[in-house]
């Protein structure tokens, strides 16, 4: 069998360890201090309540992660999290240098080069941009089905070198169980399965008839699986985060199965299979030099490309074993993965056509391990290059392996994405997500119902809560999650949490604020499950807002307004859209209504602009028309703004020095930029309202909002 006699050597687990410990320190040394925007903040808060997070649910990553927030690492609880990622990504650096150097050594004969070599292709594999940028933050559960995917790698490595007199079942029982376990963190991690099954199938395929190891391979892989009963226990509890709530099988296959998404079958494309494609190769070209122009890009692009090409072709003629099985590998987290995960096209993919159905962001992530190992025949490309060198070498130097320890500077190439990533990659000191949700949940008075679009304005809101404990008084009603039964459920179970005027602005001390009883809404559990998930409204329709009662009492002046198909640009009301109206009227006198301004026209949609009041990031909803004073006055198209609250907040509570703080190449994340802009905007707004009045403030405002503007893409859109 080829490579038998390589395999006699000891395996170099220090220096891979030293591998992984400097991965690490990479990783610590850009590590995002707190949480991120998108899932980085729901992942975390249901770390620490023990919660469950967007279905699959993930309850391997869930308890993890809790333990490992557990243990001191840090002071805040979030840099730990993130830095569990860092930890899990720095073990499968260290696995994949085990690996190449294993693979490399038909290849490089001498002991150092190759080891170099296997470096090489482990900081390639580190330092790819994805796999960086997704390893300083907690945004996801992919680093740990990464580390899984190396682990379970290196030891179908480790196990196909053995002699069959030493070989034994259960060194594959284990990989058996890790696979089944890492299911129960993220389906991703099964990709390696087809690797896994072409070393065993070349090696000893008997190994898998055996009837010992088929039934002993069933019950191990059982006990792996059954960490997905803790989504159906622990959802009993009703933690705060309890997405899907999974309290019967029913409910409990709809999460495993992420039935909430809708997703079309996979032969019901969502765009065609060459932008699905190209979607891989963009994201590609990005791995090697991020922070360069994207000429630059396409340039390295083609460059890592080839050198990976060559890398599997040289494989190919070394051992055809393990090249088997890399190449099942590459396909099945390539052409296999895109297949099946049928996305739409990608968020800047095809710019100059904008009329296509788009993902709402760039979807690199979920390709992490792709161009992981990537990296592994790039490094056997460069391997092929040294082979090249010392044959040019051969008639001036006798000596091979000074030959090739002349040849190793070649390797240098692999340190091109390390300082070709090291700005865009980096999250060290990118505090907005955290400081934008104290900001959003400070707008708002205590015990407010706070109206909020999506994930950007909604998961930070949950980390700040339920993780820093701030602003808990306020309730979050989400309009994407209004529309499901479970969130609902969830909104009405939440406890009243007491206001904290010791951690909330001045503006809200030296007053009483009495404490709402019962829920949100006054409906019961069967009546919220009874709400249909749309309502036709064909023809304008007038409804009163606001009245406790039917009847309306003659103290209790409802808001009269119309619901207009053409003002809301759709013939139907969601049930969101429902559960917001009956929010506003059953808790009048009770709970102060706001709109987020992430939410955009949505309160004018209903017809309610003169009953809304600015009051920073949040419009207050009032049960009397408004009217323009000193105090409040109409601002453009942002409507009627409370300008001296609107001071108070943004001059006093608000951290716009965090967004206006320079970046180096703007703000990476084009789609979460919409988060900055709102502060740039409001801050722009209120230079204008107040340059007459007190030029020195509407010129701080102007400073702060120019400084935000440059690091989007707004600069190139804002007029002075």
């Amino acid at each position: 069998m080829t490579g038998m006699d390589d395999s006699l050597e000891r395996p170099p687990y220090l220096m891979a360890g030293l591998v992984a410990l400097g991965a690490l320190l990479l990783y610590i040394v850009t590590l995002a201090p707190t949480t991120q925007f998108w899932d980085t903040s729901e992942y975390i808060a249901a770390a620490y309540v023990l919660g469950i997070p967007h279905p699959p649910g993930n309850p391997l990553f869930v308890l993890l992660a809790h333990v490992w927030g557990l243990v001191p690492w840090a002071a805040a609880y979030a840099t730990r999290i993130n830095l569990f990622a860092a930890a899990t990504s720095a073990v499968a650096a260290g696995c994949w240098f085990l690996i190449g150097e294993r693979w490399l050594r038909p290849i490089v004969p001498g002991t150092w080069p190759r080891r170099l070599a296997a470096l090489a292709g482990a900081i390639l594999s580190a330092t790819a941009f994805t796999v960086w940028n997704q390893s300083v933050v907690n945004e996801k559960v992919y680093t740990v089905s990464l580390a899984s995917i190396a682990l379970v790698l290196w030891l179908i490595v480790r196990w196909g070198d053995q002699s069959s007199a030493e070989r034994r079942d259960h060194h594959l029982l284990v990989i058996v169980y890790i696979l089944a376990l890492t299911a129960t963190n993220h389906l991703m991690g099964l990709l390696v399965g087809p690797a896994v099954l072409v070393y065993v199938l070349y090696t000893d395929p008997k190994a898998l008839f055996n009837p010992r190891f088929i039934v002993a391979a069933l019950v191990v892989g059982a006990v792996g699986v059954s960490v997905w009963t803790f989504l159906y226990i622990r959802a009993h509890f009703y933690p705060a985060i309890n997405e899907g709530e999974p309290t019967t099988w029913v409910a409990l296959k709809a999460v495993l199965n992420r039935e909430q998404y809708g997703k079309p079958p996979v032969f019901e494309r969502q765009a065609t299979l060459v932008a699905q494609l190209g979607m891989w190769v963009q994201y590609f070209t990005w791995q090697w030099g991020h922070d360069w122009s994207p000429a630059v890009r396409s340039g390295l692009g083609m460059v890592f490309g080839a050198l990976g090409v060559l890398g599997a072709w040289r494989h190919w003629n070394a051992d055809k074993r393990s090249a088997m099985a890399m190449t099942a590998l590459v396909g099945t987290l390539t052409l296999l993965l895109i297949f099946y995960l049928n996305f739409k096209y990608g968020y800047s993919e095809y710019p100059d056509k904008p009329q296509l159905p788009r993902e709402v962001r760039e979807r690199d992530y979920f390709f992490i391990a792709s161009y992981a190992i990537w990296g592994l025949w790039v490094a056997m490309g460069l391997a092929t290059l040294m082979e090249w060198v010392t044959e040019a070498f051969a008639d001036r130097e006798p000596d091979a392996g000074r030959r090739w320890l002349l040849s190793t500077p070649v390797l240098l190439v692999a340190l091109v994405p390390l300082f070709g990533n090291r700005l865009t990659a980096s999250r060290a000191g990118e505090t907005l997500a955290r400081d934008f949700a104290v900001d959003m949940l400070q707008s708002v008075e205590p015990y407010g119902v706070l109206v909020t679009a999506g994930d950007n304005d909604t998961f930070p809101l949950w980390y700040a809560q339920e993780v820093e404990g701030i602003r808990q008084d306020v309730t979050v009603l989400n309009l994407s999650l209004g529309n499901t039964d479970w969130y609902l459920r969830q909104m009405q179970r939440r406890p009243v949490f007491p206001f904290d005027s010791a951690r909330a602005p001045a503006i809200y001390q030296g007053r009483t604020w009495p404490r709402p009883t019962g829920p949100v809404l006054d409906m019961t559990e069967g009546q919220l499950d009874s709400l249909l998930p749309y309502y036709p409204l064909e023809e304008k329709t007038s409804i009163k807002l606001g009245c406790r009662t039917q009847a309306c009492p003659p103290d209790e002046h409802p808001i009269v307004t119309t619901l207009d198909p053409g003002l809301m640009g759709r013939q139907y009301l969601e049930r969101a859209d429902v559960v917001v109206l009956k929010a506003i009227s059953a808790n009048r006198g009770k709970r102060p209504i706001y709109f987020s301004r992430t939410v955009g026209m949505y309160a004018d949609q209903f017809g309610l602009t003169a009953y809304v009041e600015g009051q920073g990031f949040a419009r207050k909803l009032h049960y009397e028309p408004l009217a323009s004073s000193d105090t409040i006055q109409a601002i453009g198209n942002l409507g009627y703004a409370n300008i001296p609250r609107s001071t108070a907040l943004m001059f006093g509570v608000y951290h716009a020095s965090t967004a206006a703080k320079p970046r180096p190449r703007g703000w990476i994340d084009r789609p979460s930029e919409g988060i900055p802009a709102l502060y740039g905007l409001m801050y722009q707004a209120f230079s204008e309202v107040v340059k007459t009045k007190d030029p020195a403030l509407a010129a701080q405002a102007r400073a702060l909002a120019d400084s935000i503007f440059k690091n989007t893409s707004y600069a190139e859109r804002v007029v002075d």
